[in-house]
């Protein structure tokens, strides 16, 4: 059931997900624990390949946690929430399709630990990225302190998590953040083309090309080069590969049936 906070919407082979939440598009317990069924919904629907995430209005992608919710000190609050985001953003991690963050404005704390979870990120010029939760005497539980050396490397997720150092968006881009950076208004616009591009692909290819990728943060190279050679030949089991092949040699766009 949707809450009025997470809006979902199709359009073709791509979903689209609006944190609806103002005035800073801030997560709670009801959109985290939404946010894990819409992607295990997503997960079973074959005829959706892409999820582009993005926030509603103009100046927020989202803010995070409403800090409201730690006033207190509450150990049991504490645990739970942190609970809540570490397997929200862990299962959107875990999508089995193309994920997409179009980030329209300010990612900070857990609205960035949300985009670091998706496969891939677009900014747009006026847009601000932080996990500041060093500030205010918390840390970035919502798996920020694991994927965001990832992606830009240990000496600036330092700066970004020690120092509490806010990045820009023409920066993100230079460190690898950010994928693509766009004018104002224009991050959805391109997250969908993006989305887009990923439907040319075999959704069957895609989900095992993801785990593959993924796998790297986790295993020994070693250890994924067999498993790579074993999903290559696993693929000839899927009708998407016949489909695949057999549209490029026929010079006709595939008709993918995901699996």
């Amino acid at each position: 059931s949707m809450t009025a906070q997470l809006k979902l919407e199709t359009r073709g082979n791509i979903a689209v997900l609006t944190i609806s939440n103002p005035p800073a598009n801030t997560w709670t317990e009801a959109t985290l624990t939404q946010l894990k069924e819409i992607v295990a919904e997503l997960n079973a629907n074959k005829d959706i390949y892409s999820l582009v995430i993005t926030g509603e209005g103009e100046k927020f992608f989202s803010a995070g946690a409403d800090l409201n919710l730690f006033a207190s000190g509450d150990v049991a609050v504490a645990s739970k929430m942190s609970r809540l985001f570490g397997d929200a953003f862990e299962t959107l991690a875990g999508y089995r399709g193309v994920s997409i963050a179009a980030i329209n404005g300010y990612a900070m704390g857990g609205g960035l630990e949300c985009a670091l979870s998706c496969d891939l990120r677009v900014a747009e010029v006026q847009a601000v990225m932080a996990l500041p939760e060093a500030k205010v005497g918390l840390l970035p539980c919502g798996c920020g302190t694991q994927n965001l050396p990832w992606l830009v490397g240990e000496g600036w997720a330092k700066r970004m998590i020690l120092c509490g150092e806010q990045v820009k968006a023409e920066k993100a881009l230079q460190i690898g953040l950010i994928e693509e950076l766009v004018d104002k208004g224009q991050a959805l616009e391109r997250a969908l083309a993006m989305a887009e591009q990923v439907g040319n692909q075999s959704p069957s290819s895609v989900r095992v090309c993801k785990q593959l990728i993924m796998a790297a943060r986790s295993n020994p190279m070693k250890q994924s080069l067999p498993l790579e050679r074993e999903e290559f030949v696993r693929l000839f089991d899927t009708q998407d590969q016949k489909e695949g092949v057999n549209a490029f040699l026929q010079k006709r766009k595939a008709q993918w049936v995901n699996g």
